[in-house]
């Protein structure tokens, strides 16, 4: 810079700083003085040389220029990010002089600031030129936005720099071990072919089988214990209701595969069809019998509503036996006429009542790729066990669910892993283990070179909620197994939909294509 680059001192800096409504403020202003406002947004994670030379550029469009940045809330950069807080971000965007106003944009996109403050320009990089390649499909959305009022969007050419790639490379975001896990996987170019094969899944159909759950969150507040009893008061708050078991399952897989059909039975009592059929995936189809008598399986869980969001208790309203004679019969009939049509099976088995006897035959015989996860949870006493499959071409299950399989309590976890396919005839296993990540065990590989066996360390452990972690794995990592992908790839991208889902409360939102891929494209840049 000039020696009369003009100085600014941190509160001239931090003056700059306003809201989404105070920015549009400031712009009806700059433009009453005849000044052509620019616009400009992004995470600003790490502010380097790339965002200095984008932002200068886009300050020559114009003569006032104003900056948002993505709330930490909305940051979807993978595990440790954004490694500064949006307090910080924002003033070091406020620091440049080159800069007129910045905001904190608590969004996923730009789009409501476009609407709000109505710039002349909207500057991007031009890595965003080419619409067809980006992958979440935001700037033909912003492009839409800016131009609804008479504004332009315009591509700067400086030389792009990534923070991603520079906090990865520099800066250690993870553990040891993960760091070196995950710089192995980009020293090996894997992700241009991850991506490539992300891509392959969109043709692959689908059909999803098991028990639809409606999770419920009674968000409390403790008072603490009666003079007279030995319980916990509470006081209630607030209620969420999500659609969970095998509706979100098919929500996770809808995001990567184009066509899905949900085959699961809801009850006659207290159904919550309206809730379900709202909450699933435009791609997903719902084909439901009717339990007779039965309500639709829901889970009251009784949450701390602090800052820990502790599950308190939970209550179980369902009908946990076997399906009665016709109804079995209803729904092997459906299941009979839709295998033949769809590439792979996935089954979520929570075991309570759906599925058992003739219907698991006819999965195991006629599937062309069965896909099987069995839980164990306190609904089913530990009897619903992945050996009630004769054969699988891919199961999924968390180690506690493999310990009871190979009735072992003390083995270590890679003798449990290898000795599941003495229990059910599969080739391709994957045990969960949390906070340690996961083994997958390629029964085929170990036979050609005495190997098989890949330890994937876990990826976050920046954890809200884990209900629902497990069959975000399994659902987005099955089709990934059916395309032949590599088992240890497998296991590495389950582990990315099971992170990216511990940060999700309940099924407010879902695994999606998208935002998955620029999770990982963060990961491995």
């Amino acid at each position: 810079m000039s020696n009369d680059t003009p100085k600014m001192s941190d509160t001239d800096a931090r003056q700059k700083i306003t809201t989404i409504d105070g920015l549009a403020a400031r712009v009806k202003a700059a433009k009453a003085a005849g000044k052509k406002v620019v616009y400009a947004h992004g995470v600003f994670d790490l502010l380097h040389v790339g965002h200095v030379r984008h932002l200068e550029a886009a300050r020559r469009e114009g003569s006032y220029l104003v900056v948002t940045l993505t709330g930490d809330k909305f940051v979807n950069k993978g595990p440790g990010r954004p490694v500064f807080p949006e307090h910080l971000r924002a003033e070091m965007l406020a620091s440049l002089v080159h800069v007129d106003a910045v905001a904190i944009n608590q969004a996923m996109t730009a789009e409501n600031v476009l609407r709000t403050v109505q710039p002349d320009i909207y500057i991007k990089g031009n890595e965003y030129s080419d619409a067809g390649a980006d992958v979440t499909g935001k700037i033909t959305a912003e492009r839409e936005a800016v131009e609804a009022h008479g504004g332009e969007i315009v591509f700067t050419d400086e030389e792009a720099f990534s923070s991603s790639t520079l906090l990865n490379r520099h800066f250690a975001l993870h553990e040891p071990a993960v760091q070196r896990y995950l710089d192995d996987l980009r020293d090996g170019g894997a992700l241009a072919a991850i991506l490539k094969d992300i891509e392959s899944l969109k043709d692959v159909r689908v059909l999803l089988v098991g028990e639809a759950i409606i999770d419920e969150y009674q968000y409390v507040t403790a008072l603490g214990r009666p003079s007279k009893e030995v319980i916990i008061a509470t006081q209630f708050k607030d209620r969420e209701v999500f659609a969970g078991g095998a509706v979100a399952a098919a929500n996770h897989v809808a995001g990567f595969c184009g066509q899905v059909e949900l085959l699961t039975a809801l009850g006659e009592n207290e159904s919550y069809e309206d809730l379900i059929r709202g909450a699933l995936h435009k791609n997903v189809t719902l084909t439901a019998i009717t339990r007779k008598g039965a309500p639709t399986t829901r889970k009251c869980r009784f949450v701390d509503s602090g800052y820990s969001l502790k599950k308190l208790f939970e209550v179980y309203h369902m009908n946990d036996a076997p399906l009665p004679s016709d109804e079995q019969a209803a729904f092997n009939a459906l299941l009979e006429e839709r295998l033949p049509n769809y590439d792979v099976v996935i089954v979520t088995d929570f075991g309570h009542g759906l599925l058992h006897g003739s219907t698991l035959e006819l999965l195991t015989k006629k599937a062309k790729f069965l896909a099987v996860n069995t839980q164990t949870n306190s609904g089913n006493h530990g009897y619903n066990v992945i050996s009630k499959y004769r054969r699988a071409d891919y199961i999924c299950i968390d180690g506690p669910e493999a310990r009871l399989a190979v009735r072992d309590k003390y083995a270590d976890s890679e003798e449990l892993v290898r000795r599941l396919p003495e229990v059910i005839d599969c080739g391709k296993v994957v045990v969960t283990l949390g906070k340690n990540g996961c083994l997958a065990y390629d029964k085929d590989a170990a036979a050609r070179d005495a190997g098989g066996l890949y330890q994937v360390p876990a990826l976050t452990s920046r954890i809200i909620d884990t209900v629902g972690a497990g069959d975000a794995f399994f659902a987005v990592s099955a089709p990934m197994a059916y395309c032949g992908m590599p088992l240890s790839t497998v296991a590495f991208l389950g582990n990315v939909a099971g992170a990216m889902k511990v940060g999700i409360v309940g099924h407010r939102s879902f695994i999606e294509r998208a935002p998955y891929i620029k999770y990982l494209t963060a990961l491995l840049k």
